[in-house]
C-alpha cells in the first residue's frame, strides 16, 4: 500500500477521500495551516514553508487545495485568492519535491469542468477541446499548468476536471435544498455533476491502477437547470415551481459570479469510461436517492 500526501484534506472531497484511502490500507498525511492531528503537517504558502517530514516515504500527492469558487463574490481580490490557492500551492509543492528529490509515483490534481468556460452551447465538450476565454477557463488553465510541471521531474500527472460535486452533507446540494425548488435563469443551461463517491473512486483508481492523463470527472447523464430541479424537488419532497429565478436577481445577488449559475454546457465522460472507470451513479435520480 502507498503513502499519500493530500492538500485540502479537510475539505468536502478531501475528508471523504482520506477515509476511503485509509479503509483501503493506504497511509494518508495531510497539509494544514493549523495541524491538529498526528497525520497533519504544517504548511504556509505565504512563507514558502512545508514541514519536510510530510514528504517522508510519500509515493503520491493529491492536490485538492483551493478556495471555493462560489463562496464569495468575485472581487479582484477574491479572484486572486481563487487562483493563488490552487496555483501557488502547486508551485510550492513542485519546488519542495524537486529540492528534496522526492521520487513520486504520481501527482494527482483536481481541476474544474469550468475549464471549458461558463457557456451554454450545443457542444459536448471533450478533454481535447480548448479552454474557455473567461475567468473560470483562466483559473483551470493556470491550475493545470501548475500540475503539469511535475512532468519535468518524470512524475506521471493525473488531472480530474470536476463538475458539481453532490454529497449528503455540505457542498452544492445543501444550498439547493430550498423550501421551493426552481430552475435558474433560462433553465436551459446544463449542470455537469458527479456523486462524491464516484469522484473519490476516480482518485483511488489514479493510485491503484496508475490511471494518468486528463479526464472529465462528471457523470454520464446530462441535465439542464430545469430538469435537475424537477428531479431534485421530487427526491426531497419539495414543491417544484417552473417559473425560473430571474437572471437579473442572481446578478444583483452574486455579481460576476452569477455566470456559474446561469451558464453551462454538456461535458463528456466517455474518455474516463473507456479507460476502465464504471460509474456507480450514472443517473441523477439514483444519485439523489442515495444522498
Amino acid at each position: 500500500m502507498a503513502k499519500i500526501l493530500i492538500t485540502g484534506g479537510t475539505g468536502l472531497v478531501g475528508s471523504k477521500l482520506t477515509k476511503l484511502l485509509i479503509d483501503k490500507n493506504h497511509e494518508v498525511v495531510i497539509l494544514s495551516r493549523n495541524p491538529k492531528n498526528s497525520n497533519a503537517f504544517k504548511w504556509d504558502v505565504s512563507k514558502n514553508y512545508i514541514d519536510e517530514k510530510a514528504f517522508d516515504n510519500v509515493a503520491y500527492i493529491i492536490h485538492l487545495a483551493g478556495a471555493g469558487i462560489a463562496d464569495e463574490r468575485w472581487s479582484e481580490k477574491r479572484k486572486k485568492i481563487i487562483i493563488d490557492s490552487r496555483v501557488a500551492t502547486a508551485n510550492l509543492l513542485y519546488e519542495k519535491v524537486k529540492a528534496l528529490k522526492i521520487n513520486l509515483k504520481g501527482f494527482i490534481s483536481a481541476s474544474g469542468s469550468g475549464y471549458y468556460g461558463a457557456v451554454t452551447r450545443d457542444t459536448i465538450f471533450t478533454e481535447t477541446d480548448k479552454p474557455g476565454d473567461d475567468f473560470l477557463g483562466e483559473v483551470c488553465v493556470q491550475w493545470e499548468n501548475a500540475a503539469h510541471q511535475f512532468k519535468k521531474l518524470d512524475v506521471p500527472v493525473t488531472i480530474l476536471r470536476t463538475g458539481v460535486v453532490l454529497s449528503k452533507n455540505g457542498g452544492a446540494l445543501e444550498k439547493m435544498r430550498t423550501p421551493i425548488v426552481s430552475p435558474l435563469g433560462s433553465g436551459k443551461q446544463y449542470m455537469p455533476w458527479i456523486h462524491i463517491d464516484d469522484l473519490c473512486e476516480m482518485y483511488l483508481k489514479a493510485i491503484d491502477d496508475d490511471f494518468t492523463g486528463i479526464f472529465n470527472a462528471v457523470s454520464t447523464e446530462h441535465h439542464t437547470s430545469k430538469s435537475f430541479s424537477k428531479i431534485l424537488a421530487k427526491s426531497i419532497n419539495r414543491p417544484y415551481v417552473g417559473i425560473p429565478v430571474p437572471s437579473f436577481m442572481l446578478k444583483l445577488l452574486f455579481g460576476d459570479m452569477a455566470i456559474i449559475l446561469l451558464e453551462g454546457s454538456r461535458i463528456s465522460a466517455k474518455k474516463i469510461e473507456k479507460n476502465g472507470y464504471s460509474f456507480r451513479f450514472k443517473t441523477l435520480k439514483k444519485a439523489l436517492n442515495n444522498l
